[in-house]
């Protein structure tokens, strides 16, 4: 009798931390991982359960202070801490919604897990058309503010703001921005012409407390001489200063091959210098873009298998992969205004020199793009503005534009669908399109075998 009495108090433990064990269907709560630490479950077999099962719950502090008071071993804190839930991504939400999953099932894992990207108006009217209601928008949007850091950025009025490459807005006339964007660490650049850009690394942490404020002085820089050349070190390619100056922009005088939307002609004028890339971008330089940036190479035309030749222009860039790449180097889009403006380097003429002498085309580039910077230079020192590669300039096109164009600084219309391409091609359709005032245009998120860009910018060459 007495032996029956010591097996049923040495074997209790093991039963009731089995019958604890039966009842876990899901991901363990933090009070069975309680009573099971409690119940003396062996360490192995409980690393092992949270590993198979894993953890509905977040880790505090003080929580395993008291798992391991109730005496839980370190291996059993660790599996909780590899177990814990990982918020999820947008394909996730999405693919929820998409797969039907009931609205109040998919709005209670946004509320368990998390979430761990701004879900921002777009992507919730993404979600609404796919079959969200407002149960789970409502869930998002919590979820999002529980990984939404704030940031003001206190600089000079109307000063452009950065954040990890993407542009948030300028600030206002005393200086400010306010941005919301992800916890964690960011790039912020502050820009503004005339001004040595301001760049620091950010990072916004969670808790509810109070904005992170940055102040992000700008310091003038000094003008560089006109036809200064400068090589930046990020891209190795060297840029040219152009002064500030007032040009006649449009039709050239006496031109009979102009087009409707290169008229009228009228003046404009470039209150500030800037730097302009002597040469369109070339393979070599974009390669170490893509490799500093974790990016894909553009697609190598036959011409140039693999990007063999690393001097010639690189081709099929988006104009957003020519912007990141402006941005990376510390520099921009020109404007189409500015790109005239550098391309006639003070002629009134269409071209600013014989065709052939200064320009790759359709007639004498053999069809395929040549080595930068073989034909004769401009005024400025600028190579091939015009022909070998069209050029991405920063401007949205609109045909009527030059009929209500401002005098100072154009910087194109607010809104369009297609970007503004100027300069010519290797391809181009013969000499009329290879002219300083042509313009065409095309969709801006496609890439083409005849179409590359040049960089400019006021203060991104030291």
């Amino acid at each position: 009798m007495k032996l029956r009495i010591l097996l049923l108090i040495l074997f209790l433990p093991v039963v009731a931390q089995t019958a604890l064990a039966q009842q876990v269907n899901g991901p363990l709560g933090k009070d069975q991982v309680m009573d099971l630490v409690k119940a003396g479950m062996e360490t192995p077999e409980l690393v092992k359960l949270i590993q198979v099962k894993g953890i509905d719950f977040d880790l505090s502090d003080d929580y395993l202070q008291t798992l391991r008071l109730a005496g839980a071993q370190d291996a059993v804190i660790q599996a909780l801490r590899a177990a814990r839930p990982k918020p999820l991504t947008r394909q996730q939400v999405l693919e929820l919604v998409v797969g039907h999953v009931p609205n109040e099932r998919a709005a209670a894992l946004v509320k368990q897990h998390g979430i761990d990207f701004l879900a921002d108006e777009r992507y919730l009217q993404t979600l609404r058309l796919a079959g969200a209601d407002d149960t789970l928008i409502a869930a998002l949007r919590a979820a999002s503010e529980a990984v939404t850091g704030s940031l003001v950025v206190e600089t000079s009025p109307n000063a452009e703001v950065d954040l990890d490459g993407t542009l948030q807005g300028h600030a206002d006339a005393q200086g400010k921005l306010a941005i919301k964007a992800k916890l964690g660490p960011h790039a912020l650049k502050v820009t503004l012409a005339g001004k040595k850009n301001f760049e620091q690394s950010v990072t916004l942490d969670g808790g509810g407390g109070p904005a992170t404020l940055i102040e992000a002085r700008l310091i003038d820089v000094a003008p560089s001489q006109p036809g200064a050349v400068r090589k930046n070190p990020r891209d190795g390619l060297k840029y040219v200063w152009i002064p500030p100056g007032t040009f006649m922009m449009g039709c050239s005088p006496g031109d009979g091959e102009c087009y409707d939307n290169e008229k009228p002609a009228h003046l404009v004028t470039a209150t500030k210098g800037f730097w302009m890339g002597q040469t369109a971008v070339t393979a070599g330089a974009y390669k170490r873009f893509a490799t500093a940036a974790g990016r894909e190479m553009a697609s190598a035309p036959t011409f140039n298998t693999g990007w063999a030749n690393e001097n010639m222009p690189v081709v099929n860039v988006s104009w957003d992969d020519a912007r990141a790449y402006c941005g990376w180097i510390g520099g921009r889009l020109p404007t189409e205004a500015e790109w005239e403006y550098a391309a006639r380097a003070g002629s009134t003429e269409p071209r600013y020199g014989n065709l052939d002498e200064i320009a790759w085309y359709n007639q004498n580039s053999g069809r395929q793009t040549r080595d930068v910077a073989q034909k004769r230079a401009n005024g400025f020192g600028l190579y091939d503005m015009l022909g070998n590669v069209w050029e991405w300039v920063n401007d949205w096109y609109d045909q009527n534009y030059y009929q209500n164009s401002p005098q100072q600084d154009p910087t194109g219309p607010a809104t369009g669908q297609l970007r503004v391409l100027r300069g010519g091609s290797w391809n181009a359709l013969g000499p009329r399109s290879v002219r300083v005032t042509f313009r065409s245009k095309l969709d801006p998120a496609g890439g083409y075998i005849s179409i590359g860009f040049r960089c400019g910018g006021e203060v991104f060459v030291p």
